[in-house]
């Protein structure tokens, strides 16, 4: 059986090509009568309109693409499902694509998007894009940065971004472990060129120089993985002093560190101290009490950069929008 199309249900229903588009679009006046036709012949020809041929005619695909640096991680899905909650309510729906913490493939996942149509674009940028953002956004490509900035000049000219205080986050991790009375503390970062892994580090060393460190803590620099914290926990227990206390800045890298510790015999927080950037679900499995974290709230980041994305749209703001959340500390009873 041949796919049904437009001119076989004007056809059936003895009306223009024109009048069905109109019945579909729900645009211009027609009549009751032929209105109840129209529909009758689409259920009995089982009629699918073409999305491509209405999103040319609408100059919109009501899709909005989404690039995160991993599509695994909870804490990128929360945002995500915030983003779809806000969105869904206009029709959009959501393409998501994992850039894998690659520069090379973000750009080209960017491109593949733009020459989707997609009506706007989410990113949590890997790092090493900024010219390539910049250009489609000034072609009108509405983006809409999340968790991370743009790094180096890029970070100048601004764009709509959603993101945590992340320096003030580790800050507080730090200065809690300082107070607990560490000084010997190991972190697991990922990435330099990522916005997130930078402002993190910034955030410990000003707590370790407030408390009157100037050394440098111990550092292993990750992926942003679970195997990441895994390899971490391997160097640092090398070390001719391992740290009494290890801050893992991502809560993959968090789970990896906890699973490894306890792999090794270790206990939390008597013989290793663990304050983590993000909660980690299996914390309280693991049943470590006194385990650290900040408690992250990508749900809410998620329904903002929703909101945002439906004004520029809409083309209802012009200046760019910038949110910061600040969150708090706490700790697994």
């Amino acid at each position: 059986m041949s796919k049904a199309t437009i001119k076989k249900v004007a056809a059936e229903a003895d009306v223009s090509t024109a009048t069905v588009s109109r019945v579909i679009n729900d645009s211009g006046y027609v009549s009751p009568e032929v209105r109840e036709r129209v529909f009758h012949a689409i259920a009995k020809l089982n009629y699918q309109p073409s999305a491509i041929a209405r999103s040319l005619k609408q100059d919109k695909t009501f899709m909005i693409g989404i690039i995160v640096p991993d599509i695994s991680n909870p804490y990128f899905m929360g945002i995500s499902r915030g983003i779809e909650d806000i969105v869904g309510q206009d029709g959009f729906q959501l393409m998501f694509c994992s850039s894998d913490e690659n520069s090379d493939k973000e750009s080209r996942l960017l491109q593949l998007l733009y020459e989707k149509r997609v009506d706007a674009i989410v990113l949590a940028t890997s790092g090493g894009n900024g010219e390539t953002i910049h250009k489609l956004a000034n072609s009108g490509q509405p983006i809409v940065l999340i968790d991370r900035k743009l790094e180096g000049q890029w970070d100048a000219r601004p764009l709509d971004l959603v993101a945590e205080d992340n320096a003030q986050g580790a800050y507080l991790l730090t200065k809690q472990l300082l107070e607990d009375g560490h000084t010997r503390i190991g972190v697991v970062n990922g990435p330099a060129r990522a916005s997130t892994g930078r402002e993190r580090y910034d955030g410990v060393r000003k707590a370790m120089k407030e408390h009157g460190l100037d050394r440098d803590p111990l550092l292993y620099n990750g992926d942003f993985s679970t195997e990441g914290g895994i390899r971490a926990v391997g160097q640092f227990l090398k070390e001719k002093s391992p740290p009494s206390a290890i801050i893992s800045l991502n809560n993959k890298m968090s789970l990896g560190v906890l699973l490894e510790l306890v792999n090794r015999g270790l206990r939390i927080p008597d013989d290793v101290a663990v304050a983590s950037f993000g909660e980690v679900e299996a914390g309280n499995l693991l049943k470590h009490p006194g385990l650290y974290y900040i408690d992250q709230n990508p749900y809410d980041m998620g329904k903002k950069a929703g909101e945002i994305l439906l004004k520029r749209i809409r083309k209802e703001e012009q200046a760019c929008m910038v949110h910061i959340y600040r969150n708090e500390i706490k700790r697994i009873p």
